[in-house]
């Protein structure tokens, strides 16, 4: 695995140096870019498939559950019943519609999951997570990624300016961002944009639709356990994905206090740096000719999934405010 592991690590340090610069951009989608223009320019050797899968895979994992390390449980909590019970709507009846609409436009079922979840929950995070328990194609990763990013980072601006015509207080603009938008680099400019007050509350808003990934991938797995039932040579999922257990239990350490800020900062690093090393990893699978064949449909889902998730979020913040 070394050769593999050896290119990826090379362009997991260039991407991540390059998204210190670009701030709303993340150092995800600048590899996936990167791992998806080496494999079209020329081809790569057949000896760095071995280091590229582990990428994609075991990379994936360990990145999601060190994911739970930025979880702390009783802010969270410290939101109030109420704006709880928003989150937990608009991840429900945000991945529900997105799905049914998905749908009605034709989509697979796959790729609807993966818009469905990244818009609603974390961004590209959850695109990954959904795929390490579905096996998507890479094709439609690679896609679901581009529109996180892509609707995400207009809604930076947007957002802010429509909170402030809408005459919004900077608590609810806060709320509304951390609730609506997709990456939490997102939800950070925005915030940001809005005021000192919004940008802690946006990013408590946001870090609560992100616990909501290990309920999803829960019921994900079960789904792909029932569907496998009975079928020969397929293996199953697990009922609870051990990464989905680990990054749990990474939320519950956290939460404890245990861990001195150094620590924190390394496992961030860590964290983003194992993300992105496996988004390369996909992005090295990707046949530019094959994805020029997704068509509109997808971005069609994308707008409407965005105005749906921000609209459940609007509704929610104002009902619970």
């Amino acid at each position: 695995m070394a050769p593999g592991l050896a290119i990826t690590a090379i362009a997991t340090t260039a991407a991540l140096i390059l998204g210190q610069f670009v701030h709303t951009v993340s150092p995800l989608l600048i590899a996936i870019v990167m791992g998806a223009i080496a494999a079209n320019v020329t081809t790569l050797p057949s000896v760095l498939r071995p280091g590229l899968t582990f990428a994609s895979k075991k990379l994936l994992r360990i990145g999601v559950a060190l994911l739970g390390l930025q979880l702390v449980l009783g802010d969270i909590l410290g939101l109030g019943a109420g704006m709880v019970a928003v989150v937990v709507a608009i991840v429900t009846l945000g991945i529900t519609g997105t799905m049914f609409v998905g749908h009605l436009l034709g989509l697979s079922w796959t790729q609807r999951l993966l818009i469905a979840c990244g818009f609603s929950i974390c961004g590209a995070a959850a695109v990954l997570a959904v795929d390490g328990v579905v096996d998507a194609e890479e094709e439609e990763v690679v896609t679901a990624v581009a529109l996180v990013v892509i609707f995400g980072t207009c809604m930076i601006p947007f957002l802010p300016l429509l909170a402030s015509a809408m005459g919004l207080s900077e608590m609810d603009a806060g709320m509304w961002a951390g609730a609506s938008i997709h990456e939490v680099a997102q939800v950070v400019a925005a915030g940001g944009a809005i005021g000192g007050a919004a940008l802690a509350v946006a990013v408590v808003v946001k870090l609560a639709r992100v616990v909501m990934l290990a309920p999803v991938i829960a019921v994900v797995s079960i789904r792909q356990r029932r569907m496998t039932d009975g079928a020969a040579n397929i293996k199953r999922p697990p009922l609870v994905p051990l990464f989905v257990v680990a990054f749990l239990a990474c939320a519950a350490l956290r939460t404890t206090g245990v861990l001195p800020t150094g620590v924190l900062a390394g496992a961030k690093l860590t964290q983003t740096a194992f993300l992105t090393a496996a988004m390369f990893a996909l992005g090295t699978g990707v046949n530019i000719a094959a994805l020029r064949k997704v068509g509109l449909r997808p971005f069609g889902l994308a707008a409407i999934s965005t105005v749906w998730v921000a609209g459940l979020a609007l509704t929610g913040v104002l009902l619970a405010g």
